[in-house]
């Protein structure tokens, strides 16, 4: 079980980070030790990428982040230090993918997150 935390989660700025293309600004909703399990066409359940610490998650968003591609924040839930929310973006293309984030969160910053992505195939 966690360890209780405030809930000021910054919704706000999870919107800006992701429909603004900020990889900076998402990084910051994160702890230094932070977590993500990420499970889609290429990482299954039983084998999910594993990224830890703001250095790899870094990483990983300024790639998602530079591709030219739309995102948009379709909905984000908070309660306690557990938080849920939904991406849709779409490729130049029309490729379409759905990602579904489960967060837990340390004093109002995602300490982990489980992500869960659908693509167009």
């Amino acid at each position: 079980m966690g360890t209780a935390a405030s809930s000021d989660f910054d919704t706000d700025t999870l919107r800006r980070g992701i429909e603004g293309h900020t990889p900076e600004t998402l990084l910051s909703l994160y702890t230094d030790d932070a977590e993500i399990r990420l499970v889609n066409r290429n990482a299954t359940p039983s084998h999910p990428k594993v990224l830890h610490g703001r250095d790899e998650i870094g990483a990983m968003l300024s790639d998602v982040y530079s591709r030219d591609m739309t995102h948009k924040l379709e909905g984000c839930v908070v309660q306690g230090d557990r938080a849920a929310y939904s991406e849709s973006c779409q490729y130049a293309d029309g490729m379409r993918v759905l990602s579904e984030s489960m967060v837990t969160l340390r004093d109002g910053r995602i300490s982990e997150q489980i992500i869960v992505e659908a693509w167009d195939e």
